[in-house]
């Protein structure tokens, strides 16, 4: 399946060879795209209710050919962001002026971060020859190797340190924070996939996440306290196919997991399904509903609640990031967002299918760009999510009425004049009245929406947030 979707260690390589953007959005099932005329190299496009505030460009050692932007988190006045490369603190109470606060450099793919009071934790989903920062990458796997789970202290932003590490089998390719329930620990669910018989700390089967329980006053007690099997089955089977003509990623673990603590439920992205799960127990999760889709999912990436915990927004990945999917040929039904209700109750809740949403504004053959990571924007009794879609930008889309999404606004840039800061959006935050990007090869933006639909949200205030991590806002 590596010749379909992009093996989750050589992204930067297929992302290089790509090297450009452009984008739009639309509703699954509404007219067909217009005729358009496509942003020329580098240029900036928006919906009128839309602007562009500021970028701040990859500097210092998280820069250059080997950087990689990801994945954000928020803190205070901070704005944390992953990079393949280490990790960016920026201090972003003037959003229209960051600033870097900090940069770590700590190699090891992808960097996914999360944050919760002074610690901040990064995944390493890569193979390394330890589990310092001076690492080197270990990719012959007959060779003694390190991958999983770091945790540093950001007490002093200027000078986060390193505390702890816990190795993880397959690595950490994302992970998810859950609080516990006494405010006295934190939990860490390790999503991790791609085993092979030729990995000693990687083998087959892997049907299961990994559990870190880290005692906030003593995080470098941080340790393994459950590996549950979630598909004793084995999960889905996969099916063999092309971009073009489809095809599903057999399941070999989670990509992603979202959690909503306050409701006991967590969502998992998990390759070739997507499932909802009681969290009630922390060190225990309980699968009570899995759900497929051959015809429309290739690849579960992400899952993101609603805020009355009702509805369940999952992406589809089709071409492992590093595909042109936002074209005529792919077509509006893949490379998506499904659109899920929750039905029932207890036990008997299910995942029950609604609709799917996808960018309406074509895309290049050249152009890498399908539904990736997005959030909230805390609008009370409204369901409005803002989004990035690689060389696609960003969209913001209301999916209140779960049968038929409607689009909000974009943000998007044409063609990369030079190919090694293509690649496009990972993630869009909504985050204290601003979206925040994350993009592959430009760096930080920050993207102001000034819509009726969206305003209310500039009066929410978080100090912190974890995406993956839900918490309600209000009715």
């Amino acid at each position: 399946m590596k010749s379909i979707h992009f093996d989750k260690r050589s992204r930067r390589a297929a992302l290089a060879v790509l090297g450009v953007a452009a984008a739009g959005l639309s509703v699954v099932g509404g007219p067909a795209a217009a005729a358009q005329d496509f942003p020329a190299n580098d240029e900036i496009v928006t919906s009128a209710n839309v602007s562009h505030v500021v970028n701040v460009a990859p500097t210092g050692p998280l820069s250059g050919p080997a950087s990689v932007g990801t994945d954000l988190a928020f803190s205070g006045d901070h704005a944390i962001v992953g990079n393949y490369l280490g990790f960016t603190i920026y201090d972003i109470k003037n959003p229209k002026s960051p600033t870097i606060t900090s940069q770590v450099l700590c190699p090891g793919a992808q960097n996914d971060i999360s944050v919760s009071g002074n610690l901040v934790f990064l995944s390493t989903d890569a193979r390394r020859s330890d589990n310092s920062c001076n690492s080197t990458s270990q990719n012959d796997g007959t060779k003694p190797y390190w991958e999983g789970m770091k945790i540093f202290d950001i007490t002093d932003k200027k000078n986060p340190k390193y505390v702890a590490a816990v190795e993880t089998d397959c690595g950490s390719h994302t992970h998810t924070l859950v609080p516990d329930k006494k405010g006295k620990d934190v939990y860490l669910y390790v999503s991790s996939y791609g085993p092979s018989a030729a990995l000693p700390k990687c083998q087959p089967p892997h049907d299961k996440i990994t559990i870190i329980k880290v005692p906030v006053k003593n995080p470098a007690a941080a340790a393994i306290v459950s590996t549950p099997v979630l598909f004793p089955d084995g999960g889905h089977p996969g099916k063999p196919g092309t971009v073009d003509t489809g095809y599903v990623v057999p399941t070999s673990g989670c990509h992603d997991i979202t959690v909503f603590p306050a409701k006991n439920l967590a969502a998992g992205a998990c390759m070739g399904e997507g499932v909802l799960m009681d969290i009630s127990d922390r060190e225990k999760p309980r699968v009570i509903n899995t759900v497929r889709d051959d015809d429309h999912f290739a690849f579960w990436h992400s899952a993101t609640f609603n805020n009355a915990g009702t509805k369940v927004v999952f992406t589809d990945e089709l071409g492992g990031g590093g595909a042109a999917t936002c074209n005529a040929k792919i077509g509006p039904t893949r490379g998506a967002n499904g659109i899920y209700d929750i039905t029932g109750r207890g036990d008997e809740r299910k995942l029950e299918f609604r609709s799917l949403f996808k960018i309406d504004r074509h895309q290049t053959d050249s152009e890498n760009c399908v539904a990736h990571n997005g959030s909230l924007i805390p609008v009370p009794g409204k369901d409005i999510m803002v989004q990035a879609w690689y060389m696609g930008g960003v969209q913001v889309f209301d999916f209140t009425d779960s049968r038929a999404p409607k689009k909000i606004g974009f943000f998007e840039r044409g063609p990369a004049a030079d190919p090694n800061t293509g690649g496009g959006i990972w993630s869009s935050y909504y985050y204290n009245g601003y979206i925040y990007a994350s993009d592959i090869g430009k760096g930080f933006d920050v993207i102001d929406i000034n819509d009726p639909a969206t305003n209310v949200a500039r009066g929410h205030k978080w100090t912190e947030l974890n995406v993956q991590t839900q918490y309600g806002y209000g009715k």
